[in-house]
């Protein structure tokens, strides 16, 4: 009976060692996916990369995690999971707590290369306003994008 009851700790250990990674990688992934993205433009250009970015459940889109775009000016260029979004100009447009995100996002772009922006936005999966972090890369005339929910 001891040696089941030490077994069974050993597993939930070992479970749990496994599963932490994953919930402590999150910035991690989306800087990843953003750093595949920069690549995936570099090899294939910025229209065909435009499109990719804007595909529903493609190589940039993995549920939470998912690439989206603006240009210099803050217009959304690409975003899978609202592609109603694609065209306008949403730099005036706050968070629920009235933080002008996307003017952050573009002036760190701009005056950094990348970076960490914080702000709440409406989770596509879960459908609720929660807090975000943006990791945020400029290449060319883009700004590419991924966040994740805290």
């Amino acid at each position: 009976m001891k040696r089941i009851l030490v077994f069974a700790l050993a597993m939930c250990f070992v479970l749990g060692l496994a599963v932490a990674p994953g919930a402590m990688a999150s910035q991690k992934d989306a800087k990843a996916l953003v750093d595949k993205a920069a690549a995936y433009v570099k090899a294939n250009g910025k229209d065909a990369s435009l499109k990719e970015f804007s595909k529903p459940k493609g190589q940039f889109d993995k549920g939470e995690l998912y690439v989206f775009a603006y240009d210099m000016s803050a217009t959304i260029v690409a975003h899978p999971k609202n592609q109603k979004l694609i065209g306008k100009n949403l730099m005036d447009v706050p968070d629920t707590d009235g933080k002008l995100f996307r003017k952050e996002i573009v002036e760190t772009a701009r005056t950094k290369g990348s970076g960490w922006v914080d702000y709440k936005y409406q989770n596509p999966e879960t459908k609720k306003v929660e807090a975000k972090t943006t990791y945020v890369l400029k290449v060319g005339d883009l700004v590419l994008c991924c966040g994740t929910y805290k």
